[in-house]
């Protein structure tokens, strides 16, 4: 196995990633620190050897993580490059949003593990923290912090991947997070039109008739006339009568749903016995980025979502 030493990795890494070998308390800004999985037995998970791999420029969650090898298998049991990045892929929109300053060091840790001789979990409070900063968003658009990344899985009090900016533990908004409710992101970019419509069963253009605010939520009721751009398992019957909840929205901005008067591309999603709306942009024919995404949706491929969020 062609694995770098500790020692060896901590001379190449970048100045923005640090590597100690000390308690989680003492940490740098990150730290790459021995602990044993019984993933891991005998050097070897799953039934084969760890191997040494460059990260492609086409792992988009980890490109650009601050090395460039990681061991393969991962610590979430892939055991090929393809469903690495298949299943990668799903949490790129969520690194985009900001939840969490910490949040492509933990998925980057299990996605595309440093080449270490030891297997090196993320710390269970870095765990919590993404988890309590990303959950709104996801919830948002009806995904819950998925079962394979349960936080007591990872260790506490023994030597862990940990990241010690100010404030890390806790589920504080890094500097420039707006505080927009996540599927009213107005940013009129071609990728955050993409995401939402990844993030999404079903897309229409309409127009908004009237907006209710419901316990913690939005309720969305839409204009009859409708055109459909995506149906998913709606069927067209469902359409005229479909109602929307922001999911606990009830309080935070959002621009679109202050002006009725504009036709928008609404997006949604449903959930258990809601319709979650979970984009919502400006049809906008003069915006050319908008113009952009709508030439695109015909040939993008979404990351599997279901597949992940489980």
């Amino acid at each position: 196995m062609n694995c770098f030493s500790p020692l060896h990795f901590w001379r190449l890494i970048p100045l923005a990633l640090t590597v100690a070998l000390v308690p989680a308390s003492q940490a740098s800004e990150y730290e790459y620190l021995s602990w044993k999985s019984d993933l891991y037995n005998g050097g070897r998970i799953y039934g084969k050897p760890p191997q040494c791999v460059d990260i492609p420029n086409d792992l988009k969650l980890c490109h650009n993580v601050g090395y460039n090898q990681m061991l393969l298998p991962n610590l979430l049991e892939h055991e090929t490059m393809a469903e690495v990045k298949q299943q990668a892929g799903s949490w790129v929109p969520l690194v985009h949003k900001n939840c969490h300053p910490g949040t492509q060091v933990f998925l980057c840790s299990l996605f595309a593990p440093v080449c270490l001789e030891r297997p090196i979990y993320p710390c269970r409070w870095l765990c919590e923290a993404v988890r309590d900063g990303c959950t709104p968003i996801m919830e948002a658009f009806g995904f819950p912090w998925p079962e394979m990344l349960t936080c007591h899985k990872f260790p506490q009090d023994d030597v862990c991947i940990a990241m010690s900016h100010a404030n890390a533990t806790e589920a504080t908004k890094p500097t420039g997070y707006s505080p927009i409710c996540p599927p009213c992101d107005n940013e009129m970019k071609t990728d955050a039109i993409l995401e939402h419509m990844c993030a999404s069963e079903f897309a229409f253009k309409a127009k908004i008739k009237e907006v209710k605010r419901e316990n913690s939520d939005r309720k969305v009721i839409l204009q009859k006339k409708k055109k459909a751009l995506k149906l998913g398992t709606l069927r067209k019957k469902d359409l005229k009568k479909l109602v929307l909840y922001l999911k606990n929205g009830a309080d935070c901005p959002c621009q679109q749903l202050d002006n009725l008067g504009n036709a928008y591309l609404i997006m949604g999603r449903k959930v258990d016995k809601q319709y979650l709306l979970t984009g919502i942009h400006k049809w906008d024919k003069s915006s050319k980025e908008f113009k952009k995404a709508m030439k695109k949706l015909k040939i993008h491929k979404c990351p599997a979502f279901e597949t992940v969020f489980k």
